[in-house]
């Protein structure tokens, strides 16, 4: 008879082929099964890492060359610019008319320290846009018109670029590019003109190198400058022929009772301005004479101001 205890239920015995539920002891074939299959879902984890390691090594090198030994590449020389390119002056500007009118006065004195030129200090904005003009002939009763080549041009350019004066240096050289651009849209005329009726002078547009403007020849047809009312004003003195300024100020404060000796001499411009200069491309009929199509294609005819 088995032991009853005193809840009334058979003790289970233990000597036997039953096992005791609260016996700490795992039999050890189930401790051999847990282990062996955490071996074989580890074994698992690995294979499916490593193969998805070699999806993505395989992924990355498929267009490397076959037989590439990285272990003995051998090592390179960093290198950064081209030789003398980083001194090229690639800015856009406009040359000063090579007439002593211009490279005398005293208000555009400050573009001879730019190369008797305006140079747009920021990269500016340029559109270009050239046209082939074509007639129109429509012959009744037919679907298509026929189109016959009249001639080619080059069509105004509109450069727009920004002016930063932060100094009275700055500023000089603000006033100077608006009095420049006031003086190449007017002919000579009136009194003191050393050319009477002369037009208004032919400039050289350069800028971002040898193959798209280089000593490119053009007018001014038209420019516009903004003077906000938003931002500060710089006052300066204007550069006397000495090359010095009378009066140099690095703000816009009224100037002292001891400098005042010529308020003419004094001028303010905006710490922010922004210039829009048209252009027309403009050739003699000896420089169109001149013009060789096949020394254009191959890029020479841009180093002689064709465009």
């Amino acid at each position: 008879m088995p032991e009853i205890f005193s809840g009334g239920l058979p003790k289970q015995g233990t000597g036997g082929s039953g096992q005791n539920p609260n016996s700490a002891n795992k039999p050890s074939f189930f401790t051999q099964a847990v282990e062996k299959g955490k071996d074989i879902a580890q074994d698992i984890y690995s294979g499916a890492e490593d193969i998805a390691n070699n999806f993505v090594s395989g992924m990355r090198g498929k267009n490397l060359p076959k037989g590439l030994d990285t272990t003995t590449a051998p090592g390179g020389t960093a290198t950064w610019g081209y030789g003398d390119i980083e001194g090229k002056d690639w800015r856009v500007s406009l040359s000063l008319p090579r007439n002593a009118t211009f490279t005398q006065s005293k208000l555009l004195n400050p573009l001879t320290h730019t190369g008797n030129r305006m140079v747009f200090p920021y990269t500016p904005t340029i559109i270009l846009s050239h046209t082939a003009n074509y007639n129109q002939i429509q012959p009744i009763h037919n679907n298509y018109p026929f189109f016959a080549y009249q001639n080619s041009q080059v069509d105004q350019m509109v450069i727009t670029g920004q002016f930063y004066n932060q100094n009275s240096i700055e500023a000089q050289y603000w006033i100077a590019c608006l009095h420049y651009l006031r003086s190449v849209t007017k002919m000579q005329y009136g009194l003191g003109a050393s050319d009477p009726g002369a037009p208004p002078p032919i400039v050289r547009l350069n800028g971002y190198g040898e193959y798209v403007f280089k000593d490119t020849p053009v007018i001014i047809t038209n420019f516009t400058v903004d003077m906000p009312s938003e931002v500060d004003y710089v006052a300066t003195g204007i550069v006397g022929s000495e090359g010095e300024p009378k009066i140099d100020y690095s703000d816009h404060a009224a100037p002292k009772a001891t400098q005042q000796g010529n308020q003419m001499d004094i001028t303010w411009a905006p710490t922010e301005s922004q210039f829009t200069v048209t252009c027309q491309p403009i050739y003699s009929r000896d420089k169109v004479e001149k013009f060789n199509y096949s020394s254009f294609v191959n890029g020479e005819g841009i180093k002689g101001g064709y465009v």
